[in-house]
């Protein structure tokens, strides 16, 4: 018997059967997992990054061990080091990109994480190879420099985007931080670049102060829903003024966290604290919620309620932008 509801959605120009996908992380590293997620109903998974660090790191190790040796003998020049790597270095990873392809049928979205335009772009061209349906350029850059304005900091993502969507015919999706000045012009900028989408937002890993050793760590903080709301503000706000996918990323935790990012204009939403809290079935209780509340309020579709809470067509516009702010401070009780 046909779904009443319509859950299906477009993102990158890839048809999904409903709006979660799992973001890229831990959970793609394991093919029975990734299987566990589409049976409980995930659309499509990002897998987990492929790091600039990762592939200049194989590169340099390669190099020396190739070099290292060739002036002590005349032979050495004819021998392969034997010397473990990386267990997903960039070979690995696409092995694992083309067994994954093998295993589910939902769409994969492979993940390139890094920050200069530089020959690690290249492996974008061998993910689309290994069969990737889309890829998710993640640019995750801290500038510390005084020296460093931010021309050149916005210079830096568009130049990598650039690189990037030379190399390959398949949809590109832009995984941003919300640290722009002006992110909306970005958004246009990313556009005229050829980005097909935008994942808002990149979570940067905030260090934290060991007192008892004295030590700067990573402290990691999985995000639940009281961090939704900087990323529905911006879907909210570029919904309709670009034209691009727009996934919501960060907080997406309950059914109503779902539905109200598609209500500012999400065409799909990532999730990956709630899947490592609450493991793949809890997919299952998303998408069961969502359907329940959708019939309950007779939206026969996700495209019937889609950007119907945008800042395009919210009737008071001003709650998205500064006005919000005096609100929200005499609303406090």
């Amino acid at each position: 018997m046909p779904d009443p509801i319509d859950l299906s959605t477009t993102y990158l120009g890839l048809t999904l059967t409903n709006p979660l996908v799992p973001s890229a992380g831990p959970l793609s590293r394991d093919i029975g997992t990734v299987r566990n997620l589409e049976d409980e109903g995930a659309a499509a998974i990002v897998l987990f990054s492929l790091f600039e660090e990762e592939i200049e790191h194989e590169a340099n190790a390669m190099e020396y061990f190739l070099d290292c040796g060739v002036e002590s003998h005349a032979e050495a020049t004819h021998y392969f080091p034997r010397t473990q790597f990386h267990r997903y270095g960039p070979d690995e990873y696409l092995e694992h990109l083309r067994r994954l392809k093998e295993a589910v049928g939902i769409p994969v979205i492979a993940s390139l994480n890094g920050v200069t335009p530089g020959g690690w772009t290249r492996y974008a061209r061998s993910m689309e190879e290994a069969g990737a349906d889309a890829l998710e350029l993640n640019v995750y850059y801290i500038p510390t420099s005084p020296e460093m304005d931010g021309r050149l900091v916005e210079e830096r993502y568009v130049e990598v985007l650039r690189t990037v969507r030379s190399q390959v015919k398949i949809p590109v999706a832009l995984k941003l931080s919300p640290y722009f000045s002006a992110l909306a012009n970005m958004a246009k900028r990313f556009e005229e670049a050829g980005a097909d989408g935008l994942v808002l937002f990149n979570r940067f890993y905030q260090p934290d102060v060991d007192l008892e050793n004295l030590e700067v760590y990573p402290n990691l903080v999985l995000s639940n829903s009281t961090n939704l709301r900087l990323p529905l503000r911006w879907v909210a706000i570029l919904h309709k003024r670009v034209h691009l996918s727009l996934a919501a990323s960060s907080g997406i935790d309950r059914p109503e966290d779902v539905l109200k990012m598609v209500m500012v204009g999400a065409d799909v939403t990532m999730l990956c604290s709630s899947l490592l809290r609450n493991g793949p079935r809890h997919l299952r209780l998303l998408l069961d919620g969502v359907r329940a509340w959708m019939d309950e309020h007779e939206y026969p579709s996700l495209d019937t309620m889609r950007g119907s809470m945008s800042h395009w067509f919210c009737s008071d516009p001003s709650t998205f932008e500064r006005a919000n702010y005096l609100k929200a401070l005499y609303s406090y009780r």
